[in-house]
């Protein structure tokens, strides 16, 4: 009986123990919150939409909540928001981060790895996958999932599929890539829901300046959202990119990888062959999930163009890539029936590509992020089961892109530091760096494949892990002549067909068509780059910290080393004269302006001439910005001091916006005007050039119909708008119209132009977002520091012939023989030949200035910006416009009404 009690004793104090053990472990844990104990709704609920505030409040939560997630704070937005990621996975690889991300960065940067070292490598390190809410700010779902996907990881983290993915695979998960786009679509929807404009489009772009675009400048980097990723993946270097989109061809739910022909030529194919893996396998998870109506390739997205910021990482060796999930509008929900669908679906014919076909009925916010979440966890699971592969075909990648460049041209890429603008080859390479692109400069001169190479010259050597984004960008691009049918039209891309950065720029860049040679290779000195160098005598390694300071070209490590050569002031005299060939000449001009001096543009130097602002000021604005400038005692020509207005209609436009940023980084003040200032007609006071970016001319027009938006945003510039413009015009103001808004001053102004490509049939003619060759007329001051042989940017893009009455000038031509065609694509060039690219149409005392291209498009074309700028001074000239008594340069906001 003692014995009994004994082992009864022994074992309730086992028991106790355990209980206290198990109780403590418990209070020490504390519960997930749940997202509606946050966000005040249930996350997916009809007709709510979390703001960005909302999601980083709810992260927050779990961060503090669960040693399974850990915030990381990788910058601010543009509009100041503070910016975080999540990583989420098992408490184990959080202690370990930097080991991981180091075995990331190592296998990232092939040199100097033995093919056995990298396999170890890839056994010992833990994929990282990104996966994002989103960038497109009006496809609301992807911002929402995010939230779910992070509650059920870890609400459901016993689970053996996910303890499996939490246990082998790191993932960051980014609550959203536009946060300031979600508050402000967020905001728009909850203040329409419940009236007639629920689901009315919003009138203004959802990322300052660029809206939709912000997926379009990942090589560019113009904007600040671009450079925190860019910079944020070279710090973390993940072995998945997905991004999340919503546009997915109707009745279709989801579209998922393969992408459709043609993907961009310098695919690595290890990579290709693994984004088509994953998309297979996301369409396998939803169908074992009964979530029908998944497709693929052969629905308009292909992958050619590689400013995609979801596919341009593909060419750093990263299987990259986007989904497409049904949307109706935001969070309302909508019925379908078969009368919905377009006639070849409503039969319901399964399709190779196509298994299971969706019937209709309900679509809501939270199917699309149940779709959404099944292909996030579907490509964690991949990336749980083939961890080491992954790891070790991101290696293998890089190794044989340095093989290859090792054995086949270009074996380099030589940039003289003598351009026609010595400022940017500087703006060019600080981009490529930015990338993680190794960039050096030459020690001496040097004699190679028939060329002298000066001392200082940029050197890109190719056998380097991304040399396969290095020559995309900088070869000329030969889009396929994919058409519909035999003889049919041509498929479009999906969007530009020809981007080649060298011609954009406006520089003479040369391949190296032979190897390089021990000497050559000894006379480069790394100036910027991560990883190891391309030259075996150096063995450093990158590591993260080479990327956390700054985000600016200037500030960011990589990108600081390349710099701009010291600008010179030359000559004798009090004027100086600077040259509109140089982009910087016009901040020059700018910052003389806002200091009180005095402009002139001189037609036979044709250059500005800049007078009243102290001569050591103005020396240091030169050397600084790298500016070539010139003392004189000339005060020839006519002053120029414009008061500039940009036309914002209401149907956001991104063009609209790239103008914006492009006046602002050349440091211009403007006015910003709306449909209420043209109507009003009191432009001739206020302003003396308009500006009017791209866009379609009934958008311009007509704007939103009545009842489609809130009575505040309806309708376009009508007949009245017309009436008014003509009438600015017509009392010496300018009109500068870009691209497809020529086509409404031709008609609303009754231009005596003609746009002769309007109405031709796209089987015989077709351009496709495109870079063309233009005769210029650099005696004009719209085209002053132009050569006289030009590369343009065009796309839907009018072409002019003028007409009886025209009284004015081209500016720029299409030759008479031959093909105009730089880069891209081009369908009938006898459209094109001996017709006009712009013009300066002359109307009473003022002037439509008409381009036939976008000299601004995207913020790449840094050769044609000067056409922009020329084009507002010139419609500045004092002798011209309504030169008024209020000093615009000091009070820009004075003239603009609220």
């Amino acid at each position: 009986m003692n014995m009994y009690f004994l082992k009864r004793a022994s074992l309730l104090v086992l028991f106790s123990c355990c209980w206290l053990a198990t109780t403590s472990s418990i209070a020490q844990q504390k519960p997930i919150p749940k997202p509606e104990e946050t966000l005040g709704f249930p996350i997916g609920a009809d007709f709510h939409l979390a703001t960005y505030e909302q999601s980083l409040a709810y992260f927050k939560k779990l961060d503090e909540a669960s040693d399974m997630v850990k915030l990381v704070h990788v910058g601010e937005t543009s509009e100041g928001r503070p910016w975080y990621f999540a990583l989420i996975s098992s408490k184990k690889n959080l202690d370990n981060i930097d080991k991981y991300r180091a075995i990331a960065q190592r296998l990232a940067h092939p040199t100097g790895l033995t093919d056995e070292e990298a396999k170890k490598l890839s056994m010992e390190g833990k994929p990282l996958v990104h996966i994002d809410g989103g960038l497109h700010a009006s496809e609301v779902a992807g911002a929402q999932h995010t939230i779910s996907l992070a509650y059920d990881m870890l609400t459901k983290a016993d689970d053996p599929k996910i303890k499996n993915i939490l246990d082998n695979v790191i993932l960051l998960l980014w609550p959203s890539l536009n946060p300031d786009g979600q508050t402000m679509i967020g905001d728009w929807y909850k203040s329409n829901v419940g009236t007639p404009f629920e689901i009315a489009p919003p009138p203004f772009l959802y990322q300052k300046y660029v809206g939709h675009d912000n997926n379009r400048d990942a090589y560019m980097l113009n904007m600040i959202e671009s450079r925190v990723v860019a910079r944020t993946w070279r710090e973390w270097e993940p072995n998945i990119i997905f991004v999340h989109h919503q546009t997915s061809p109707f009745p279709t739910r989801i579209w998922l990888p393969p992408f459709a022909e043609p993907i961009a030529s310098q695919t690595p194919p290890i990579i290709a062959r693994e984004v088509n893996m994953i998309g297979m396998a996301m369409a396998q998870a939803l169908e074992s999930n009964g979530q029908k109506g998944a497709t693929h390739m052969g629905t308009g997205f292909d992958a050619w163009y590689p400013g995609y910021i979801d596919y341009m990482p593909v060419l750093q060796n990263i299987p990259a890539f986007w989904t497409e999930t049904a949307l109706y509008n935001y969070a309302t929900p909508h019925f379908y029936t078969v009368r919905d669908f377009p006639q070849d679906k409503k039969e319901f014919r399964v399709e190779s590509l196509y298994s299971s076909p969706w019937p209709g009925g309900w679509w809501r916010i939270s199917d699309a992020m149940a779709y959404m979440e099944t292909a996030s966890l579907a490509t964690l699971d991949y990336a749980a089961k083939y961890g080491d592969v992954l790891l070790y075909n991101r290696y293998q990648s890089g190794r044989n892109t340095i093989k290859k460049y090792e054995q086949e041209p270009p074996y380099a890429y030589f940039i003289p530091q003598k351009q026609r603008d010595p400022a940017r080859p500087a703006e060019l390479l600080r981009r490529l760096a930015f990338h993680g692109i190794r960039i050096g400069q030459l020690t001496k001169d040097v004699a190679f494949d028939g060329r002298n190479y000066l001392k200082g010259t940029w050197v890109i050597p190719m056998n380097q892990e991304y040399g396969e984004l290095t020559k995309q960008l900088l070869d000329v691009q030969v889009y396929p002549d994919l058409r519909e049918f035999p003889g049919g039209p041509p498929e479009q891309p999906y969007d530009a067909a020809g981007w080649t950065l060298p011609l954009q720029f406006e520089l003479n860049i040369i391949p190296a068509i032979t190897p390089l040679s021990a000497d050559l290779k000894g006379a480069i000195q790394l100036v910027s780059g991560t990883g190891k160098d391309w030259k075996t005598d150096d063995k450093k390694d990158a590591t993260p910290a080479d990327f956390v300071t700054g985000i600016g070209f200037d500030t960011n490590p990589v990108s600081a080393g390349i710099k701009v050569p010291e600008g010179k002031l030359t000559g004798v005299g009090t004027v100086v004269l600077v040259n509109p060939a140089e982009n910087n000449a016009f901040k020059v001009i700018t910052r003389s302006m806002k200091a009180g001096g005095t402009i002139k543009f001189n037609k036979d130097s044709q250059r500005y001439a800049i007078s009243g602002v102290a001569k050591g000021t103005l020396e240091q604005w030169i050397k600084d910005l790298g500016v070539t400038a010139e003392l004189t005692t000339t005060t020839a020509g006519a002053t120029v001091k414009p008061r500039i207005a940009i036309y914002k209609p209401w149907t956001a436009s991104m063009d609209e916006g790239w103008s914006q940023w492009i006046l602002e980084q050349f440091e211009f003040p403007f006015a910003i005007i709306t449909n209420t200032d043209i109507l009003a007609n009191d432009l001739s006071d206020r302003f003396d050039v308009i500006l009017m970016a791209s866009d379609r001319p009934r958008n311009l027009k007509d704007g939103f119909a009545k009842g489609a938006v809130p009575p505040a945003y309806e309708g376009g510039l009508g007949t009245l708008g017309a009436a008014n413009l003509t009438n600015f015009v017509s009392q010496g103001g300018t009109l500068v119209c870009l691209n497809e808004s020529s086509d409404y001053a031709i008609e609303a102004l009754h231009l005596p132009v003609k746009n002769v490509v309007a109405g031709v049939n796209a089987k015989d003619f077709f351009t496709g977002g495109s870079i063309l060759e233009v005769e210029t007329d650099p005696t004009h001051p719209v085209m002053a520091g132009m050569p006289t042989r030009a590369a343009v940017f065009v796309d839907d893009s009018p072409v002019f012939a003028t007409l009886d009455g025209f009284k004015g000038q081209a500016l720029a031509k299409f030759s008479t023989t031959g093909s105009p065609l730089r880069s891209g694509y081009l369908l009938g060039e006898k459209y094109l030949q001996g017709y006009a690219a712009s013009l300066d149409v002359q109307r009473g005392k003022g002037h439509v200035i008409l381009h036939g291209f976008r000299p601004q498009w995207r913020g790449q074309p840094l050769g044609t910006y000067r056409v922009l700028l020329n084009s507002v001074l010139y419609g500045g000239e004092v002798a011209k416009g309504q030169y008024g008594t209020i000093d615009f340069w000091k009070s820009p906001t004075v003239a603009a009404k609220p």
